[in-house]
């Protein structure tokens, strides 16, 4: 056989391989069944979900796939606006080309380098509590470690009932008995730490802010209850980090308690850089359980070193008075502006003193349809609904940028305004 006919044998023999490997394996009939029956309810109960493709970098102006023209971005978790600053994307290059890709290794292997432990000082001497910082993949991943390695069943957890969904799934792997106290009602949290009074530790656990409604934790309040019953306090504070607080430290700098905390979980993938990345920072005791204990951070590749300059980049803008102020006067100035344009056109607004701005809807259809009308208009704005809030509580959940200009913003005042009164909300 010639070498030709031999090559075209192979090939032919390879196609037909991929084709089987490619093949989708038959679902058995009952699964089958009953996802399409589920993904058929969300579909006509309006929660079902679609991705829009975005062609351009995370900014205030973005394109999105199908669309001739720009839309304005307000939904994004891009607080401070550095998810493209020039620094940043520098310094993740510069780190990318000096210290590789990545280091296919989890930490304790062989998957730390020096830029790691640099960065993870960085974070801790940001928070100047004296602590240490351990670093994560994503926060989801620090709530996914924190319960189970510090926590025992002769422990408690009380949480707030609206936690986020990873603090909820990360306590789920715990052994601990669980409480929980109604959002941000510090007489119900002392009700439950009572209850847990036979518990040996209890550790009471909440959001610094609810990210669905725009609510800031009422720490000072908490801290008194928790040191009155000698418990742990931790704070996810990812909707906080690098932005509230007078220099950006986050919830406890916001209401003075900082140094009462003692568990901080945060994130790289919000205000300082957007793209991924967790932490917890705390006591020192407590990080070096995590760091033997913790299985997110044990079996998880380590950050790669673009993530890595990225994060401290955005840390050194934060840190510097020169830098950090212009963004946060811009940041907290939009968010009055649309606030108080919105509350006075009539929307029924969530949240407090806080760049996330619910406009609240309760029906998932019409928060669905207000997004896609004002998409139309130029403004990119996502409808939440259940089961990521609750039921009859469906909301367009807002988000001002220190990128936006104030011309941006009264922009999409006047496009909610408009589309409100078309759809009757206002």
């Amino acid at each position: 056989m010639s070498s030709s006919l031999l090559l075209r044998s192979s090939s032919s023999k390879s196609s037909a391989v991929a084709r089987r490997l490619l093949s989708t394996a038959k679902l058995p009939s009952t699964l089958e069944e009953r996802i399409t029956t589920a993904l058929s309810d969300m579909k006509a109960a309006g929660t079902f979900k679609t991705e829009r493709v975005i062609t351009t970098p995370q900014r205030s102006s973005i394109n999105v796939q199908n669309s001739s023209t720009p839309v304005l971005n307000f939904c994004a978790n891009n607080y401070l606006g550095l998810a493209d600053h020039p620094h940043v994307v520098s310094r993740a290059t510069s780190y990318l080309q000096q210290w590789g890709n990545g280091l296919s290794s989890v930490r304790f292997i062989c998957g730390t380098q020096s830029i790691h432990k640099d960065l993870e000082t960085q974070i801790s001497e940001f928070y100047g509590t004296g602590g240490d910082t351990i670093l994560y993949a994503s926060c989801f991943d620090a709530n996914a470690g924190i319960f189970e390695s510090l926590l025992t069943a002769k422990d408690a957890i009380i949480s707030d009932s609206l936690n986020h969904a990873s603090i909820i799934d990360g306590v789920r792997l715990s052994k601990a008995q669980r409480f929980r106290y109604k959002n941000g009602d510090v007489a119900d949290l002392n009700e439950q730490l009572e209850n847990a009074k036979h518990c040996r530790v209890k550790l009471v656990a909440t959001d610094g802010v609810f990210s669905m409604d725009g609510n800031i934790a009422p720490l000072r309040d908490i801290c008194d209850v928790v040191e009155r019953h000698n418990a742990v306090l931790f704070v996810d504070d990812a909707h906080a980090t690098g932005f509230l607080g007078p220099t950006g430290r986050g919830s406890g700098e916001y209401a003075g308690v900082l140094d009462r905390v003692h568990l901080v979980n945060s994130t790289l993938g919000k205000a300082l850089g957007g793209a991924a990345g967790g932490y917890t920072t705390g006591s020192p005791l407590l990080i070096s359980m995590l760091r033997n204990t913790s299985r997110p951070y044990l079996f998880s590749n380590t950050l790669p070193p673009s993530v890595v300059g990225a994060a401290a980049a955005a840390l050194d803008i934060v840190s510097n008075e020169e830098t950090r102020t212009p963004l946060l006067d811009s940041l907290w100035n939009n968010a009055k502006v649309f606030r108080q344009r919105m509350q006075d056109a009539g929307f029924v607004l969530a949240g407090k003193d806080h760049a996330i701005i619910p406009v609240m809807l309760g029906d998932a259809k019409l928060a669905a349809k207000m997004a896609e009308m004002m998409l139309e208009r130029g403004i990119y704005v996502v409808g939440f609904s259940y089961p990521v809030v609750p039921k009859d509580m469906a909301r367009i959940r807002v988000q001002l940028s220190a990128a936006h200009t104030l011309d941006q913003v009264n922009y999409a005042v006047d496009s909610f305004i408009a589309v409100g009164r078309e759809l009757k909300v206002i």
